[in-house]
């Protein structure tokens, strides 16, 4: 009997982490999912949607667009049609605006839908349910994370990255139909309000730079140093969240 437990428990839990891995995979793939119906509704042209990374395993093409299964399954991405981003920034502010928006959109209407079905399944259904009750979880949830933006810049060390993500939703008592219910809104709504920061190169920053290019129309030539700042900042607090998080593991 020790022999199996020594066994089986190690593989329980790599299956946990696979399926939390799997998870947040389909997380972000949703997210890139939203941003190409968006694109496809303001008229963006889209030169690529692929589910996963990497090299191309399979695909098709159809209206213009190269639909893709990559090796990497885990998320997504999707590349606007042009060879710069001059040729992106020629599009009009407010289509590039609804193409930010409708990533964000998208993991909160997902984080919505897993609520509602969840309510249905546990009250049966009705407006309460349906709509009220994912509503106001939505909003506390909304609430809770405006508070914990501070903590961001005065204790990056109490977030997490991707490994405490995995670590923290693969523990086997996260492994009921609740927890991951619960994993799944947290994560689409933390991802959708990530994005909304004002902070290039997120779809917050792309907004706020579409915005203030009205005011003042020079202010688009700073797009690009600007985005790769922001990718030097997001970088860095990842590798930095990222060492905390193998230091909690190991501790």
């Amino acid at each position: 009997m020790g022999t199996e437990y020594r066994f089986r428990f190690p593989r329980i839990i790599i299956v946990n982490y696979l399926l939390i891995i799997v998870l947040l995979g389909a997380i972000i793939l949703i997210h890139e999912l939203g941003h190409l119906l968006a694109a496809k509704f303001c008229g963006i042209p889209i030169q690529r949607f692929s589910v996963g990374f990497g090299p191309r395993i399979w695909g098709f093409r159809r209206r213009g667009t190269e639909y893709r299964l990559s090796l990497v399954p885990l998320g997504g991405y999707v590349l606007p049609e042009g060879e710069s981003e001059e040729d992106y920034l020629r599009h009009p502010a407010f289509r590039r605006i609804l193409f930010s928006l409708g990533g964000p959109l998208a993991n909160m209407i997902a984080a919505f839908a897993a609520l509602s079905a969840a309510y249905w399944a546990a009250l049966g259904p009705s407006f309460a349910s349906l709509a009220a009750r994912p509503m106001a979880d939505l909003l506390r949830l909304v609430r809770e994370i405006t508070l914990l933006i501070p903590a961001l810049f005065s204790t990056p060390e109490q977030m997490s990255g991707v490994v405490g993500i995995v670590s923290w939703g693969g523990r086997p008592e996260g492994m009921t139909i609740a927890a991951l219910v619960s994993f799944f809104v947290l994560l689409n709504v933390n991802l959708a309000f990530f994005n909304m920061l004002p902070l290039p190169p997120l779809d917050g920053g792309k907004i706020l730079f579409a915005l203030l290019e009205k005011v003042w129309r020079p202010l688009q030539r700073l797009h690009l140093p600007m985005a790769l700042t922001g990718w030097l900042l997001i970088i860095s607090l990842m590798l930095y969240v990222t060492v905390f998080d193998v230091r909690r593991l190991v501790g």
